[in-house]
């Protein structure tokens, strides 16, 4: 069983930057890939980006590419998500989620694993 924790999230302006922690505990985070969804009020869960167990591999939705980055530090059991260039349509709960196995996902069903999520609000 995997515990997920986020952290980081918080008020920007538009074109600022945030940092996103996911930190992992009660397993092995190096035998899990990871992701970042995000859901805003009144719309569906979507992915955001996505993670292989070795950091080797990278996904992401065509919304951020180019502005965000995931990566993971498996010595600290820790994911994160760098956002720049950040827009108002990026408000929204930011959840990291974790899937046995070592390819990453882009579909929520893929994932076993759910944190509670943090907000991150983009101001215009």
């Amino acid at each position: 069983q995997v515990q997920l924790v986020e952290s980081g999230g918080g008020l920007v302006q538009a074109g600022g930057s945030l940092r996103l922690s996911c930190a992992a505990s009660g397993g092995t985070f190096s035998s899990v890939a990871t992701g970042w969804f995000r859901q805003a009020p009144g719309r569906e869960r979507e992915f955001v980006a996505a993670i292989n167990w070795s950091g080797a591999t990278t996904y992401y939705a065509d919304s951020v590419k180019d502005r965000f980055t995931i990566s993971r530090d498996n010595a600290k059991n820790t994911l994160y998500l760098q956002m720049a260039s950040l827009k108002p349509e990026d408000t929204a709960v930011y959840y990291c989620a974790a899937r046995r196995g070592f390819r990453g996902a882009t579909a929520l069903r893929e994932y076993d694993y759910w944190g509670q999520g943090t907000q991150v609000t983009v101001s215009s």
